[in-house]
């Protein structure tokens, strides 16, 4: 009953309007239209240690084209082993910026993302979005940004959204997670670029509560277990 008032309710006005997306996304980040410097500027504020940290990277060696990039929250920055954990990958970039939301890839595309030039790019957002009070629809809205941001100077590239785990500090926003979760499962089955890696559904125990043996001590950030399980589902993906 869900899926069908979804496909009715918001997916397919979407597809007749273009894949629009509305507010302040839309009136922001327009393929004509990008953001005011106003934004962007506080954007860069305080993203700037991260963002000063890839540039420097990129100087010392710059990753070549056509690799695969991992982009998103903590979960992606934390990853420490993440170039190895993917060695038979020829590109691995990892840029992943603590604390960010998917507002703040939206709106960051045009550094993290564009310059690499990546054949597939894996995301993993939306958690903090939720966590500071962004609705399902609204954390769609943003992924539908993102993709059309990238497509339009990448239109060959992949996007793979990693779905948001259950994190046992925010067990309370499981429904928002699981609704925002199914939301871009179903926009990402209509596009042939794009890809939903469900890492939700192996991370709950039998009794569908998060499995805590996956989670440091601040019931939030993965351990090596948690990793470990992530590097399975994706690795199988990057091959597909």
């Amino acid at each position: 009953m869900f899926i069908r008032s979804l496909r009715s309710a918001l997916y397919l006005p979407l597809v007749a309007a273009g894949l629009l997306v509305t507010g302040v996304l839309a009136q922001t980040f327009a393929q004509d239209d990008p953001p005011p410097e106003a934004a962007l500027a506080a954007v860069d504020a305080r993203w700037h240690a991260s963002l000063e940290a890839f540039a420097a990277a990129d100087r010392r060696q710059a990753p070549q084209p056509g690799g695969v990039l991992f982009l998103g929250s903590s979960s992606i920055r934390l990853w420490s082993d993440l170039e190895t954990s993917f060695a038979d990958q020829p590109v691995v970039i990892n840029r992943g910026f603590g604390g960010s939301q998917l507002l703040d890839c939206v709106q960051l595309v045009n550094r993290l993302v564009l310059p690499y030039k990546p054949r597939m790019v894996v995301l993993y957002a939306g958690e903090n979005d939720i966590a500071e009070g962004a609705t399902p629809q609204q954390v769609l809205e943003r992924f539908i940004a993102f993709v059309q941001a990238v497509r339009a100077e990448l239109p060959d590239s992949r996007i793979a959204f990693v779905s948001i785990k259950p994190s046992p500090l925010r067990a309370g926003l499981m429904p928002s997670v699981r609704e925002t979760n199914d939301l871009i499962r179903i926009y990402s089955q209509t596009e042939p670029q794009l890809d939903f890696i469900d890492v939700y559904s192996l991370m709950l125990d039998a009794s569908g509560q998060p499995r805590a043996e996956l989670f440091t001590d601040d019931r939030l950030h993965l351990n090596a277990e948690g990793y470990a399980l992530w590097q399975r589902v994706i690795a199988t993906r990057l091959k597909a």
